[in-house]
């Protein structure tokens, strides 16, 4: 059972569409992209053009020359966004800390994360308010017990504070490598948000009847895109696509949170 996310993309991109300045700029900056980093960023700029915003991107060799570029681009004007491609040959920190907030519409810079804790955070991270957007659009969160699959600090620890704040009222678990028996845990959840980044990890033996699984992975397997969540799952529980579903969804709240850099 597939959990659809057409109608919410469509309100996305109407909102999008319905606010956004004519004038808006999103700079992406990447070192040293590889060839599946490039074809990411190359659907980046594509969905860009479809939605009239003015897309450049920026390539450096070093560290030292991704700092500048993002300290070139905080003061500058033109530009309203800022979009730092990962992954990183290093702790992703040591960059996201010189990037202006304000223009953070990844959501992922230690001050809009801090703020996330609060509740008070201008800019959510992107793919993780797309898992709690999904969600609520599919179902009522309040008192479901949730397991989240994954801790990082873009995907899992801020799935983790969003679907357990006083709007959702979620039941969370987190659970990650050093996790004893993991199957009985996600047997017993409503809800399972997958964020491991490996090939089809939850089997259909981890997964109740008539749950629901957020599918967070985008991988490659045997040339082909895969989730996280083997595809066996979808015969018992309701699923998210991949290609499709979060990253679908992700990508159009990056564009969404461009438009509020001109609220």
């Amino acid at each position: 059972m597939i959990i659809k996310v057409d109608k919410l993309a469509k309100e996305i991109k109407n909102n999008i569409i319905s606010t956004k300045d004519k004038n808006l700029k999103l700079v992406s900056v990447a070192l040293d992209p590889d060839s599946a980093t490039l074809a990411y960023l190359r659907s980046q700029e594509k969905l860009s053009r479809k939605l009239n915003i003015n897309h450049e991107l920026k390539i450096v060799s070093s560290k030292v020359e991704l700092i500048k570029a993002i300290e070139n681009l905080n003061n500058d004007e033109t530009v309203n966004g800022i979009f730092l491609s990962q992954p990183l040959p290093f702790e992703p920190y040591e960059v996201l800390q010189y990037i202006d907030p304000k223009k953070d519409i990844e959501g992922i810079t230690p001050y809009n994360l801090g703020n996330l804790i609060y509740g008070k955070s201008y800019f959510k991270p992107c793919t993780a308010d797309s898992v709690v957007r999904i969600l609520n659009n599919f179902t009522n969160l309040d008192g479901k017990n949730v397991t989240i699959i994954g801790r990082s600090v873009i995907v899992g620890l801020p799935v983790s504070i969003m679907l357990s704040n006083k709007e959702n009222n979620a039941t969370v678990t987190i659970c990650h490598s050093h996790t004893k028996d993991l199957k009985n845990i996600t047997l017993n959840s409503d809800i399972i948000v997958v964020a491991t980044g490996i090939p089809e990890f939850l089997k259909k033996d981890m997964v109740r009847e008539n749950s629901i699984i957020i599918d967070v992975g985008i991988n490659v397997k045997n040339g082909y895109i895969v989730g996280d969540v083997e595809p066996d799952v979808k015969n018992i529980a309701y699923v998210t696509e991949v290609p499709g579903g979060v990253g679908e969804i992700t990508s159009l709240i990056l564009f969404e949170n461009l438009t509020k850099t001109k609220l």
